[in-house]
């Protein structure tokens, strides 16, 4: 018989697992067969699943996914694109981010780089590191406007952006930045350097981003900061991802 004490308890301490599990142990006989500590285990085991799922969820909302619902196991593996499966999988599993490396995905619009950087990053949401997905024209407009109050946003905001594990930058360097723009990205790759992974999704192989860096100074910096702990994956094909969903061009 269920206790109506202890279920409210469990309700007041936000254990909704326990909660649930409780009410059905309550209301199906066959539970009152099993030992105390094989019930007790039960509730347990809910309660943490229960936890985990919430907590996946939540990072998922945090990181801004434009398509929340990209993932490894749906990576199409045409022949025409010749992707390292192996070294993918790799990748998915976030060792990368326990030693601080970086990604580099290179290739033409409608290569697929926004959907397998979102794949990687729903991967490192399901192991529990933090995660921020956004397009690096949007970073930049942001610590930008930042940048010019005077009430200590800039800084709030640089720290936002190094603290999480992963940074996912999307449409990296699509067009030349000013000294301040890059002057702005070498703080972040600074701060971020050996202590946090990023996600590069860029048009253009590396040896093109000192032309849109700009400042030959800041472009060396960035670049020694990026370059020498980064995975590359060239991302091509006879024919874009998007002609293949028909999504045109």
């Amino acid at each position: 018989m269920m206790n109506e004490q202890t279920l409210t308890k469990l309700i007041e301490m936000k254990l909704s697992g326990m909660a649930e599990a409780y009410k059905e142990q309550a209301a199906n006989k066959e539970f009152q067969k099993m030992t105390f500590e094989d019930r007790f285990s039960l509730l347990v085991d809910l309660e943490h699943a229960r936890r985990k799922s919430n907590k996946l969820q939540r990072l998922i909302k945090t990181a801004t996914f434009l398509n929340s619902n990209a993932c490894i196991e749906d990576l199409e593996y045409h022949e025409d694109r010749r992707l390292n499966k192996e070294l993918i999988l790799k990748l998915a599993s976030c060792t990368y981010i326990l030693d601080s490396h970086n990604i580099i995905l290179k290739g033409p619009t409608g290569s697929g780089k926004s959907f397998l950087a979102t794949a990687f990053g729903v991967s490192a949401c399901r192991q529990f590191f933090n995660v921020k997905y956004i397009r690096l024209p949007e970073l930049l407009d942001e610590l930008s406007l930042a940048k010019l109050a005077a009430d200590g946003s800039y800084r709030k905001s640089i720290k936002k952006y190094t603290k999480v594990d992963l940074l996912i930058l999307d449409e990296w360097l699509l067009t030349d930045l000013t000294t301040d723009e890059a002057a702005i990205l070498l703080e972040i790759t600074e701060a971020r350097h050996k202590v946090g992974s990023t996600i590069f999704c860029s048009q253009i192989d590396p040896s093109g981003w000192h032309l849109k860096l700009g400042n030959e100074t800041i472009a060396e910096a960035i670049l020694d900061r990026i370059i020498h702990d980064s995975y590359q994956i060239l991302l091509d094909g006879e024919i874009s991802m998007r002609e293949r969903h028909g999504l045109g061009r």
